[in-house]
């Protein structure tokens, strides 16, 4: 799920960059501190989302700055909005198949990349094709390769150490799967 959130930070400006205009300096300094980085998003009922900053939209800067001797660089208080992506539990995405190996499918979600255990593609048993590097659905000889756009559950999600968030979905649902297998197409195998 994609949010809009607003936050307050304090914001450093280096003397290097005190004769541009303060707004652009400030979106810059927060785009580069912030975007695609892991927080906690906290709900007004406590609840906390795990979510990463996609883009910093908006930056609202005091002008009126505090330096600190010894520093040089002026801070100021600033109220910025921020685009961020957290999935929830229960939530159906739909992605391209960026990466098939023989634990699953790795699918782009837009802005991250989510996995599909090989024992979460179907509820048939699921081997990977070494030759095609797909993964065969052995009754029904469906194949799922890169390219494919499927339809799946979010079941799970964890941070990956230096990776970020980690997406484990299903597709072991009814509605889900291959788009191709829920429209009811004839595949050419």
């Amino acid at each position: 799920m994609f949010m809009l959130v607003k936050a307050k930070d304090v914001v450093r400006i280096p003397p290097s960059k005190f004769m541009r205009p303060l707004e652009s300096v400030v979106l810059e300094e927060m785009r580069s501190k912030y975007e695609n980085i892991l927080v906690y998003i906290e709900e007004p009922g406590g609840s906390r989302h795990l979510a990463v900053i996609i883009a910093i939209v908006s930056v609202n800067v005091d002008p009126l700055g505090l330096i600190i001797p010894g520093d040089g660089a002026s801070y100021h208080n600033v109220v910025f909005e921020f685009v961020a992506f957290s999935p929830f539990i229960k939530e159906v995405v739909e992605g391209e198949v960026v990466s098939v190996t023989r634990s699953g499918l790795y699918v782009n979600l837009g802005v991250i990349d989510g996995f599909i255990h090989i024992n979460q593609v179907s509820d048939e048993r699921v081997t990977f094709d070494t030759a095609s590097g797909s993964l065969l659905l052995e009754e029904s000889r469906r194949r799922v390769e890169r390219g494919d756009v499927v339809r799946a559950r979010v079941y799970a999600t964890g941070i990956l150490p230096g990776k970020g968030i980690r997406i484990h979905m299903t597709m072991r649902q009814p509605g889900l799967g291959k788009l191709e297998w829920i429209r009811g197409k004839k595949l050419s195998e």
